[in-house]
């Protein structure tokens, strides 16, 4: 006689087995173009590549230094020990491929490989459960889905919740609310009758089957999100890593996956929707249809959805003027569905578009659109396989258009609010260059739309860049990116467009900034103010235009170490003069990467001014100064902590004949008195070129200043601005100070802010700065000076206080 555990066994063994043999079947169904390998197939056929997600409860930093695997962050969310369990909700965008992993979970489970703590696994689809109408328990639901099971088995199986693991796809498609309602309401005996939609809230808020494991798939789009409480991760689909990998694996020559790759990246790697598995399916299959005809990749992303119509439109062996009048209707469908508040079309709405008239299969019908439901039925649904395609047959439609009804602003104004790549597409199919494959087939657009777009484009362009609002600046960037006319951005692109600060970009902005500049040839100002997530990435997609600009400024902003890499490596090569970084928390490890690009570039002024500095850098930074290759005149280290030690490894720099710095500041960098015998030593033998020394905010005093006064004094000495601001100076140091002065041949301006001189060194200043013939300026604000010494530092206008 068998026991209770034999029975559970075989239970379980059958219903893995039923499971595998059910999405084995499915596996057989066709794959389209645009809607995508079919989820079973990918699994079934083992071209499974794992998405990466953010896994529960991490933070957004974590999520871009260590994505992992959906898989992983599955297994950490349901362990074989959690307690009092959540939901685990997985929440990515359209295309991401969040069936396609649930489809891989349930197979991994079935096959033994993971999750095996679980005794069954249940697999529902959202819009499945729409379609039950009345009352029935949760036992009569699961015996209709899961004819394999017997009353008993099921009733064997219930009865251990913790073993059991439910699995829901599609919550936006959901047409029910998931707001927990009142606990009287909610169902807690999986043989109580009861709403579909209540027996789903009950799974899911826990009386029902308390202690099972829940699992939701969901668009960022549904409303019910805001109510669940559990642990969220976020699908972030293919990363870089996981695109080569699923090139390599797609196409079967190494070199032919290699050039297909390197052109995704390079073309469209920068989009969000680049990390959808659809989109790399999409990708992939047209690649591949182009590369074995010989035919040159595209450049845009309105090439590639020109090259995926010439594809769909010739499976069809329509004439030019029914595939014309199919892309048009195409275009009239897609309006609609912008329009229309659920993107899509009833079958009645679709006879007003003549779609049918040219698809007149169930295959093509599907390669073109997503059909949901029967297509004899009334209640079938039409809809566009992604948003991308919509917009694209609607721009492709309006230049096919032969009327003169709707100009492109109207177009653009109906839509506004609906569309994402509308403009985008319009750019693009402009250019005769990118239309032409598809006038070939479709015949030639009407020139009147093509010029109409032409001069919108320059005069609301013009208009933006005029602004100082970043967004439309980029914006247009991306624009122009799109057209890919060289000649046209030279036009475009005034003085004015170029002094607005570019610091919070996204990859898009990097790679569009970075063509615009390379178009131009050079840029005077590269504006990168206040950013804050300069990632690897971003930095090496801006090399072209740090390369090519004169200056660039990232005050107050954060790079990685990969981005200081690539920015070092920028400059190295390019023609940048000067480089300010003020605020920016490098530190010393930061800095040492920055060095590797400073000892042979061009950069002239370097701005480092409270870096998290300390004289460990100072060893890198004589390498720099030294360098017979460094062209550096200017450096700025205000407000690092260099202390003694660094000044005295920099003073052996600036004795060097390599060095060719002239001006230094060191205001605030913790200097004792002890080090400046040594600069007044270095000052005064001759063999440093500094014109301006700014040592301000320093514990110096009398004692460390007299050393300076020396300097001064000496003929070989050639400084003409020094900075001595609040170094705790007293009228002690006049009488020395005062005999530097006239014996300087070079000094014209002196700094004497925030001290503690008094009224009795008025006189002496005051002469002093009447005798000397080099002498511009001397600034005494701040001092412990009375209202009576006024009108006579009134007497030598040289004198500022």
């Amino acid at each position: 006689m068998a026991t209770s555990k034999d029975c559970f066994q075989t239970i379980h063994t059958m219903h893995k087995a039923a499971l595998l043999a059910h999405r084995k079947q499915k596996s057989e169904d066709t794959s389209t173009l645009l809607g995508g390998q079919l989820p079973n197939k990918v699994v079934h056929d083992n071209n499974y590549i794992p998405l990466m997600t953010t896994g529960p409860d991490v933070s957004e930093k974590q999520m871009q230094e260590k994505p992992q695997s959906f898989q992983h962050a599955i297994l950490t969310a349901l362990p074989e020990d959690r307690h009092q369990p959540k939901p685990v909700i997985v929440v990515g965008p359209a295309g991401v491929g969040r069936t396609t992993a649930l489809e891989k979970l349930i197979v991994d489970w079935a096959t033994g490989k993971h999750l095996q703590h679980f005794s069954c696994v249940f697999h529902f689809t959202f819009r499945d459960l729409n379609a039950h109408k009345g009352v029935l328990s949760l036992q009569a639901l699961l015996l209709q889905c899961y004819s394999h099971l017997s009353p008993e088995s099921l009733a064997l199986v219930l009865q251990n919740p913790k073993s059991l693991l439910f699995l829901f796809d599609g919550l936006d498609q959901y047409q029910h609310s998931l707001e927990p309602p009142t606990s009287l309401t909610l169902c807690s005996d999986p043989q109580q009758p009861a709403s579909v939609s209540m027996l789903v809230a009950s799974l899911v808020h826990g009386p029902l089957l308390k202690g099972a494991a829940i699992l939701l798939t969901s668009r960022p789009t549904a409303a019910s999100l805001e109510s669940l409480d559990g642990y969220r991760m976020e699908l972030l689909g293919f990363l870089k890593p996981q695109r080569k990998a699923y090139c390599d694996r797609f196409f079967s020559d190494p070199i032919v996956a290699s050039q297909a790759f390197e052109n995704i990246e390079r073309t469209m790697g920068f989009y969000d929707f680049c990390t959808s598995p659809r989109f790399c399916w999409m990708t992939c299959s047209i690649y591949k249809s182009l590369m074995e005809a010989g035919e040159i990749l595209p450049e845009t992303l309105t090439q590639v959805f020109v090259y995926i119509t010439i594809h769909l439109i010739r499976a069809l062996s329509l004439d030019t003027t029914n595939a014309r009048d199919l892309v048009t209707s195409l275009g009239r469908m897609a309006s609609h569905c912008c329009l229309g508040p659920d993107s899509n079309c009833s079958k009645e709405e679709m006879a007003s578009t003549d779609v049918q008239q040219f698809l007149t299969t169930p295959t093509s019908m599907k390669d073109f659109l997503h059909v949901d439901g029967d297509l004899e039925s009334d209640n079938c649904i039409f809809s566009f396989h992604t948003q991308k395609i919509q917009e694209f047959f609607l721009a492709a439609s309006f230049y096919l258009d032969e009327s003169e009804a709707v100009s492109v602003e109207e177009l653009l104004e109906n839509h506004e609010g609906c569309v994402e790549f509308l403009d985008l597409y319009l750019a693009g199919l402009s250019e005769p260059s990118q239309r032409k494959p598809l006038e070939s087939e479709l015949g030639e657009f009407n020139t009147d739309h093509i010029m109409d777009f032409s001069s919108w484009f320059k005069s609301t362009s013009r208009k933006a860049l005029e602004s100082y609002h970043t967004d439309r600046h980029l914006h247009y960037f991306h624009l122009l990116h799109q057209r890919q006319n060289e000649k046209l951005v030279k036009e475009i692109i005034t003085p004015s467009a170029r002094g607005i600060s570019y610091g919070v970009l996204g990859v898009h902005d990097c790679v569009s900034l970075s063509y615009i500049v390379t178009c131009l040839g050079e840029w005077d100002q590269l504006n990168l103010y206040s950013s804050k997530d300069l990632t690897e990435e971003k930095a090496n997609l801006l090399v072209p235009a740090i390369r090519l600009s004169h200056k660039i400024i990232l005050v107050q902003s954060s790079l990685s170490a990969g981005a200081l890499a690539h920015l070092a490596s920028a400059l190295s090569q390019g023609r940048t003069t000067e480089l300010d970084m003020s605020y920016n928390p490098m530190g010393d490890t930061g800095f040492k990467v920055l060095c590797t690009g400073l000892g042979d570039c061009n950069i002239q002024t370097l701005k480092l001014p409270v870096c998290g500095l300390t004289e460990a850098c100072c060893g890198d930074l004589v390498a720099v100064l030294t360098s017979e290759k460094s062209h550096l005149r200017v450096l700025e280290l205000r407000g690092n902590t260099l202390h003694d030690q660094g000044l005295r490894k920099l003073s052996h720099a600036l004795g060097s004949p390599h060095c060719k710095l002239q001006e230094l500041h060191l205001v605030r960098c913790e200097l004792t008195t002890l080090v400046f015998k040594e600069l007044g030593v270095l000052l005064s033998s001759g063999t440093s070129g500094l014109r301006t020394l700014s040592v301000g905010l320093n514990k110096i005093g009398d004692e460390g200043a007299k050393h300076l006064w020396v300097a001064l004094g000496n003929k070989r000495c050639s400084l003409e601005h020094l900075d001595v601001e609040m170094i705790q100076l007293t009228d002690a140091c006049v009488g020395d100070m005062s005999a530097a002065v006239r014996a300087s041949g070079f000094l014209k301006s002196l700094v004497l802010k925030n001290n503690h001189l008094t009224d009795t060194s008025v006189p002496a200043l005051v002469q002093v700065m009447q005798d000397s013939r080099t002498m511009q300026e001397m600034n005494l604000q701040y001092n412990d000076f009375s209202e009576d010494m006024f009108e006579m530092m009134d007497q030598c206008a040289k004198i500022k206080y």
